[in-house]
């Protein structure tokens, strides 16, 4: 089997070098990362400059971009096969709820599905990696049993969210709907040096909300959530009371 582990938090990252070694005892892996962190980018390409590719030693390269970059220059110029499947990962904190949206872990799982490739996104949901090394036997087992249903569903990637805890606490594996979350105080203002307004996003508090069934309970409760994602937005349930309202242009 062909893999391709990429992510966010950068080549250098604790979680990839995990992910990566972790996929290597599946099959032959090959690494495509960005250069530096690229948290929250998002499904980002990288438009108005050219792209840098650097090799880092065998099948390994970071590129100067996003990680939708990454998998796209991965695939269409770097690998001189096709991969299997792709391993976006392990980001370092969670992707839970609204977060898919922002999330370069997610979206560089989505890049290569929307490219025919298979994709899974894996996340660690705490900002401490403490425990991520005890996680392995666990996670090695999660990726093995989702690669045994390879090919997966059509347009179909799986998010899964490990929680913050030992992994010999962990109390199994809940498949989820997304959570919803809403940050408060997420926008400081402050002043630079020659005291024009500034503003940092980031920080603040969370709020998590969600039925037993979602994400965010599921990691809360101690279980490793996997939630199957795809990539058609529209909103099916509504399309026949909006096609009543007659629009016109």
């Amino acid at each position: 089997m062909r893999i391709l582990c990429t992510n966010d938090d950068g080549i250098h990252a604790r979680g990839l070098a995990f992910s990566a070694e972790l996929c290597a005892g599946l099959g032959e892996v090959t690494t495509v990362a960005p250069d530096r962190e690229q948290s929250a980018t998002s499904h980002s390409l990288t438009l108005y400059r050219p792209l840098r590719a650097t090799g880092r030693g065998e099948r390994r390269w970071d590129v100067d971009g996003t990680p939708t970059d990454c998998v796209l220059l991965a695939l269409g110029q770097l690998l001189p096969q096709r991969p299997d499947v792709v391993v976006s990962g392990v980001n370092h904190g969670p992707n839970m709820g609204e977060d898919v949206l922002y999330s370069g872990t997610v979206s560089a799982a989505m890049e290569a599905l929307s490219l025919g490739v298979p994709a899974v996104a894996l996340s660690f949901a705490g900002r401490d990696l403490e425990h991520l090394s005890s996680h392995r036997p666990r996670v090695e087992r999660l990726l093995q049993s989702i690669l045994a249903h390879l090919p997966f569903p059509a347009d179909t990637l799986f998010n899964v969210n490990l929680p913050p805890i030992p992994g010999d606490q962990i109390l199994g594996v809940r498949t989820t709907v997304l959570g919803s979350r809403v940050y408060e105080g997420s926008i400081q203002k402050t002043r630079d040096p020659w005291g024009r307004d500034i503003y940092w996003v980031g920080g603040g508090r969370i709020n998590w909300s969600g039925g037993e069934h979602s994400d965010f309970q599921a990691v809360a409760d101690g279980y490793i959530s996997v939630t199957p994602l795809h990539l058609d937005l529209t909103h099916y349930s509504q399309l026949d009371s909006v096609r009543k309202w007659k629009l016109e242009a």
